[in-house]
């Protein structure tokens, strides 16, 4: 697991970064969806660790996240 230098995250506008102990998230994936994250992460010269870390501190991440979960209950009825 790569480890980043403060100044590495820091690069990141608006991001807050908390220099605490390290954890591990681990997360299982079907094949279709790693592809697809291995094509995004190229085409940005980055590893997919890189990527998916770099996606999780935008700003506008909570919002997308929240409209996910959002259209996905309306998807499946949980509303």
């Amino acid at each position: 697991m790569r480890r980043f230098r403060k100044s590495e995250l820091t690069r990141q506008p608006g991001a807050t970064l908390v220099l605490m102990g390290t954890s591990v998230l681990s997360l299982r994936i079907d094949g279709e969806l790693l592809d697809r994250l291995r094509d995004h992460a190229a085409k940005r010269g980055m590893s997919v660790q890189d990527y998916v870390v770099r996606t999780l501190i935008r700003d506008d991440f909570d919002e997308r996240f929240q409209s996910a979960v959002e259209e996905t209950e309306r998807f499946y009825g949980v509303t």
